[in-house]
């Protein structure tokens, strides 16, 4: 998760950041309400403002917007939590992803097949989840309080998805992919923390949570 709140105004202005990441201190219970209206407003509105991109906006200015996909970490992830953030939106309240995912996926490939070849294209699009469930927020809890390994994911379901507070836990001890990948994500959660982390192996990682932690 990017907790940079010093960037550029986007969807969010830096008070906005400052708020949803428990910098800025609200005196009083009205001031809250209104920061979540205003960012819940921004929202809404920078959502609506992707039609007019879409339709509006340069394709020169598009591919300079995406080439930092190429080697920018930060706007990958993103990207990632934009979809992340529509799919359980429209899960919340019964609506399939595959509603916005399917005509969106379509219209794009057929848009590109005319500015790229004049041609027109038939498109099928195929989208299909299966949900297992592994562990419980409450399981993977008792595994870090028991000292057990839990994986980056684990964690980040505990912390930001499910909202549970391990501030109690002296340490978090941490499964990472043999290949590394996950190193960039467990910084972004200690971050988050503000734990220390330390990398005893290259398959694990340790945060130092509390100021008890050593």
């Amino acid at each position: 998760m990017n907790t940079d709140t010093d960037r550029d105004r986007g969807l969010l202005s830096t008070a906005d950041r400052e708020y949803l990441l428990d910098e800025r201190e609200m005196s009083h219970e009205q001031s809250k309400r209104n920061a979540e209206a205003r960012i819940r407003r921004r929202i809404t509105d920078g959502i609506v403002d992707f039609d007019l991109l879409v339709h509006s906006l340069e394709p020169t200015d598009r591919e300079q917007i995406f080439e930092q996909a190429r080697t920018d970490e930060a706007f990958v992830d993103g990207l990632t939590a934009t979809l992340a953030f529509a799919y359980i939106g429209l899960k919340e309240q019964g609506i399939d992803f595959e509603r916005v995912l399917v005509p969106a996926v379509r219209s794009a490939e057929e848009a590109y097949a005319v500015e790229r070849s004049s041609t027109n294209v038939t498109v099928d699009v195929g989208f299909d989840v299966e949900t297992t469930v592994n562990t419980t927020l409450e399981g993977i809890d008792d595994r870090i309080a028991a000292g057990e390994l839990v994986t980056p994911r684990e964690l980040f379901s505990l912390v930001i998805e499910g909202g549970r507070d391990v501030a109690n836990h002296d340490r978090i001890r941490l499964r990472l992919a043999d290949d590394g990948s996950d190193r960039d994500h467990v910084d972004r959660l200690a971050a988050y923390l503000e734990a220390e982390v330390r990398y005893p192996t290259a398959s694990r990682a340790v945060l130092n949570v509390s100021a008890n932690g050593d």
